[in-house]
């Protein structure tokens, strides 16, 4: 047997190991200084036979699925303990006080847990040996002082709460720390709530490498003072606060790679020099601020190579949306040859765009005009798979490379033209975002989830069926635009549609059945077109929301980034910035939005919500026959609208079983019969709209979500009775009219008309009558004859009428 007793450092992390900790067959490493279980699937609570493990300097146990509580003697026992990393696991209750008997203990990470209590009387304020500890994502509560840290001269890494349980006081009573840190992070955590003033004790600091003291409403002027005091500041970040005025650097500044400032009141102009001030930069985030002025053409600097700096670094994401810059997008820009992320949307640009290599460009919002650059979908370019440049001024037609796009939204442009023939979606995600790998499991098909959003152009003819020759499109948007003819029988090739919007359009012909196979359609909007016949009934073949048929394609993904092996040394892995951001590039899922009506009213989904909202519109089209009854098995479906068409029948019972359903629209058909009373049992129903048919009876009663629903949801039928309608059911005595497959004509308005059809039927019966006069006058000759006499006789008439009629005038003028 292999003797373990002289091993020293176990790494057993990421092995996907399950059962309980293994503690009972260590009792024999007694020289073990280092054991790292994380990231497996470990279960349980923590085992007595730890206490066996006395060499014990550091152990990492996060990443798992323990539970329980710390209230255990043989965890406290371990004297020599340096480093305890519980983070990420299910462990909940108050600290154990014995903590305090770990008077060698550095780190204490014990982030992502349920642990819960008041810091304040936990042991933490007397565990004065740490350099490293981290509270974050807890359920601590109460008031934290953190004069109580008076007398840790050893911290370095401070990471406290970010949920609002816990409020943390920095500067009542006044003390001074005998601690410079090198971290600190004090996101979201209700700072200073009083006087929302910037702590004072960081004035005192001078070794800080990265501070985040974002979304907590704090105010003042931007701290200038913060960067030129720590001169090896590395990241900023006081997103979501109240700070005012201009944003002043210093000088310069040569670590600063992160500057957040973003979601703050700055206003004011960019300092000219700015990109001489921070050439180190990495990451730029001005977004949801009030800076104006045009974009300082220094930025561009910021990816010239500098022989001062040992490692070379280059600035990889520019977020400037939501201000008030205006002016030319300057061509510098395109020296930004590192930029993955350009977001310059919602802000007052104009011209035309010149050529910028970046895996995503946002120029959204803006005044941006011409042709679609030629640039575009130039293989031999890095150009960008995420292309937002929506709500613009771009005209022309669609380039057939933009089918290589993994998002492309180019809304609301003046674009025309048809879809090109030759727009082939195959998209296929990079292998690095940012410098960082993407790690594809073997057999993993890289082709990556497609948005195409295309609504509010002026867009014309048919879809070409090359669009649908894709198993990577989740998106087509195509909604208000000019397209015509049918769908084409190619639609079905799209097994991963998730989205399917083409409201708005001249669509005719038949719903075509190939629908059904989309099983992963989760919203369907051919409202507002011209499609005729029936609702297929195979409708219910189509997920709709059904419980394990739907994947995450709008939830942000996280990306596989570089991995720590050890825990040791204590904190270095903390000073990694990488996690935050690849947290700002999963943001890029949130801008894949959508427009779809709801509840009466069009409503912007984006993001995560798009995987649970479900809902079908074929409102407004030319639907006839009845309702299938198979629609009552979408039991997921949120909204579903069928007005304005033609259908006749009744409200189909299963209707009841629409559980989830929050908005019905039934209204401006022809459909008869009662209202089922089992609708009652909709309780998640807000919008409920059978007006303008044929029904007749009494009112489902007015219990739960129907004692809601006014008078405005049943009027338009005559033959219904029963609150909240005036007429009693008693009053009725009328038989209401057999239901007619033709529309009312009281219910259509002069614009509803049929246009072609009418003007056809015109000239067909004005020729015919013509050629019927011509004949029977050329056949009978003393028909034709009395008919030119009545003319003759008509044309005398009407001479005299207008001769005498002028000669009295005259006289009159005259005498």
């Amino acid at each position: 047997m292999v003797n373990f007793s002289n091993l020293e450092i176990l790494d057993l992390s990421r092995n996907g190991f399950t059962g309980s900790l293994p503690f009972k067959d260590m009792v024999n490493f007694s020289n073990l200084e280092i054991l790292d279980l994380s990231g497996n699937g470990f279960t349980g609570s923590i085992s007595p036979y730890i206490g066996a493990l006395s060499s014990l300097k550091a152990i990492s146990l996060s990443s798992n699925q323990l539970n329980g509580t710390l209230s255990i003697q043989d965890l406290c026992a371990l004297k020599k303990l340096e480093e305890l990393d519980l983070a990420a696991n299910n462990f909940e209750g108050a600290l154990p006080p014995c903590l305090n008997n770990l008077t060698s203990l550095r780190l204490f990470d014990i982030s992502g847990n349920l642990f819960r209590g008041n810091v304040t009387s936990s042991p933490i304020p007397s565990m004065t040996s740490l350099e490293y500890i981290d509270l974050r994502e807890n359920s601590f509560e109460g008031l934290f002082s953190f004069s109580l840290f008076a007398n840790h001269s050893k911290l370095k890494v401070i990471r406290f709460p970010s949920d609002n349980k816990l409020e943390i006081e920095t500067d009542n009573p006044s003390w001074h720390p005998l601690f410079q840190l090198n971290v600190l992070v004090l996101s979201n955590c209700s700072l200073n709530k009083l006087t929302r003033n910037i702590p004072k004790f960081l004035f005192d600091q001078h070794e800080l490498e990265a501070v985040d003291i974002s979304h907590n409403m704090l105010n003042g002027s931007f701290p200038t003072w913060l960067i030129e005091n720590n001169t090896r500041l590395g990241l900023l970040n006081l997103q979501g606060n109240s700070f005012t005025g201009q944003l002043y650097l210093p000088p310069y500044h040569n670590d600063l790679l992160w500057l957040d400032v973003s979601e703050n009141r700055l206003d004011g102009e960019l300092p000219k020099n700015i990109g001489n001030m921070i050439p180190k930069l990495e990451f730029l985030n001005l977004s949801r601020n009030h800076i104006d002025g045009n974009l300082p053409s220094s930025i561009s600097d910021m990816n010239l190579p500098m022989k001062s700096f040992a490692n070379q670094t280059f600035l990889e994401i520019i977020n400037l949306s939501n201000n008030n810059f205006h002016g030319e997008i300057f061509s510098k820009l395109a020296n930004l040859s590192k930029v993955d992320l350009l977001i310059l949307n919602n802000n007052h640009f104009k011209g035309t765009l010149p050529l910028i290599s970046s895996m995503v460009i946002d120029i959204g919002n803006n005044y941006m005009s011409g042709m679609i650059p030629e640039w575009i979908g130039n293989s031999t370019l890095k150009t960008p798979p995420f292309l937002f440049m929506s709500d613009n001024l771009f005209e022309g037609r669609v380039p057939c490379e933009l089918g290589h796009y993994v998002i492309i939204d180019i809304s609301h442009n003046l674009l025309s033209g048809s879809f090109p023939s030759c727009f082939n979606v195959q998209s296929v995600m990079p292998t690095h975002i940012l410098n960082i790998p993407i790690f594809i499991s073997p057999g993993i098909n890289v082709h990556s989830d497609t948005h195409i959003l295309l609504r509010g152009n002026n867009l014309t003819g048919t879809l070409p069926k090359a669009v649908f020759d894709s198993s990577s499109l989740v998106t087509l948007d195509i909604n208000d635009n000019r397209f015509f003819g049918s769908i084409p029988d190619e639609i079905d090739g799209t097994s991963s549609l998730r989205i399917l919007l083409l409201s708005g359009n001249y669509f005719s012909g038949i719903i075509p059945r190939q629908l059904c196979r989309l099983k992963n359609i989760g919203i369907m909007d051919l409202s507002k077109n011209f499609f005729s016949g029936t609702i297929p009934y195979c409708f219910y073949n189509i997920s709709f929301g059904k419980p394990g048929t739907n994947s995450d394609d709008y939830y942000p993904r996280p990306y596989s980034g570089p991995i720590n092996a050890y825990i040791y040394p204590r904190y270095k892995h903390l000073l990694n910035w990488e996690f935050s951001i690849q947290e700002t590039f999963m943001d890029i899922g949130e801008e894949v939005g959508i427009y779809f009506v709801t509840k009466d009213r069009s409503n912007s989904y984006k993001g995560s919500i798009l995987d649970i909202m479900f809902g079908l519109d074929l409102s407004f089209n030319k639907l006839t026959g009845e309702i299938p009854s198979e629609l009552g098995q979408l039991s997921s479906i949120h909204a579903l609208n069928l007005s304005y068409n033609q259908l006749t029948g009744s409200i189909p019972k299963t209707f009841s079983e629409l559980t989830q359903m929050e908005s019905l629209d039934l209204s401006h058909n022809n459909l008869s019969g009662e209202i089922p009373p089992a609708l009652i049992d909709l309780t998640s129903l807000e919008v409920f709209n059978v007006s303008h048919n044929n029904l007749s009876g009494k009112l489902p009663d007015m219990k739960a979500q129907f004692a809601t629903f006014e008078k405005s949801s049943y009027e338009g039928n005559p033959f219904l009775c029963g609150p909240p309608l005036e007429k009693s059911c008693s009053e009725v005595n009328e038989s209401p009219p057999s239901p007619q497959n033709s529309s009312k004509a009281s219910d259509r308005k002069w614009y509803e008309v049929d246009l072609p059809v009418f003007s056809t039927s015109f000239l067909v019966s004005f020729t015919v009558f013509f050629l019927g006069v011509v004949s029977i006058l050329y056949i009978n000759p003393h028909w034709r004859q009395q008919c030119f006499n009545l003319v003759e006789d008509r044309m005398f008439w009407c001479y005299y009428f207008a001769s005498k009629t002028l000669k009295r005038l005259s006289n009159r003028m005259f005498h």
